[in-house]
């Protein structure tokens, strides 16, 4: 069966680029005579608030969408994304990393190989780790490409790949050579802030049996990580669809960051639903 989602982060209020992204996989499912799951990405406490997701779940309404099942929370569920990392690092996958985000931009200018190669920092020695970890140092665990690849084997790490239906930042399409190594190693996890995107939405995809991956052409990158966490937890990898991201009259794509209008303004004055969609192209 065809099973796709929408996954918004209350971390703000929807815009027309989030109205398009869910109306897309919306109908997609729909015309498959399939499912369509609403999952709250809410991780990150710091940012996400009780208040846009209800405004998120009145938007979707408005639009005139239903979803099958339970609404998922993410934060509901963090327990079993700290068993997916527990699980990683058991297997010697992931290693402590005590460097902060300027250190890494600092190392930039000095790797040979520009920013891929300083975004693999690799361990600290062990007595250095033990110094750090004893002063109390907050840490991240990076997934150490080295040994990920050494896990699988070479032959498994040459396949590894997805199927794009949509298309890439070049158009691409059919089935695409996954490259992690263009990420580094990717943070999994923080000592004091849980599991990262990258685990929660893979596992959770694995978990509802999500066979379309619907969402914005911003994050087809992160497919090539997200493929590789796949593979080394025995998880399927869905078809993916990136689809277009809208942008205003200013060429600018639709974001939180810039406070694009949201959908909860553009109902306070008085826009009707269908006027939306038919704007859409739903």
């Amino acid at each position: 069966m065809f099973v796709t989602r929408f996954a918004p982060s209350p971390t703000g209020c929807l815009h027309k680029g989030h109205a398009f992204s869910a109306l897309t996989a919306w109908r997609a499912a729909r015309a498959a005579g399939g499912r369509f799951l609403l999952r709250i990405e809410d991780i990150d406490p710091t940012r996400c608030r009780p208040e846009f997701e209800a405004g998120i779940l009145e938007d979707l309404a408005w639009l005139g969408l239903d979803w099958d099942g339970p609404v998922r929370r993410q934060s509901d569920h963090l327990a079993d994304y700290a068993a997916v990392v527990a699980d990683l690092e058991a297997r010697g996958l992931l290693y402590r990393c005590f460097r902060t985000r300027k250190d890494i931009l600092d190392a930039i200018g000095d790797a040979p190989h520009g920013p891929v190669e300083a975004a693999r920092p690799g361990p600290h020695p062990g007595w250095e780790e033990a110094a750090l970890l004893a002063d109390g140092r907050p840490f991240a665990w990076r997934l150490s490409l080295d040994r990920a690849r050494e896990a699988l084997g070479e032959a498994a790490w040459t396949a590894l790949a997805f199927v794009e239906e949509g298309g890439g930042p070049g158009g691409e399409q059919g089935r695409i050579p996954a490259r992690p190594e263009a990420a580094g190693d990717v943070v999994l996890a923080r000592k004091d802030a849980g599991a990262a995107y990258h685990v929660a939405v893979t596992h959770d995809d694995a978990l509802q049996g999500v066979t379309h991956v619907i969402r914005g052409g911003d994050l087809f990158e992160a497919t090539h990580v997200q493929v590789l966490i796949q593979a080394l937890m025995g998880w399927p990898t869905p078809v993916y669809r990136h689809h277009r991201l809208l942008v205003g009259e200013d060429g600018r794509r639709y974001a939180k960051r810039d406070r694009s209008v949201t959908l909860a303004e553009l109902r306070a004055g008085g826009l009707r639903p269908e006027t939306l969609r038919a704007e859409l192209g739903f």
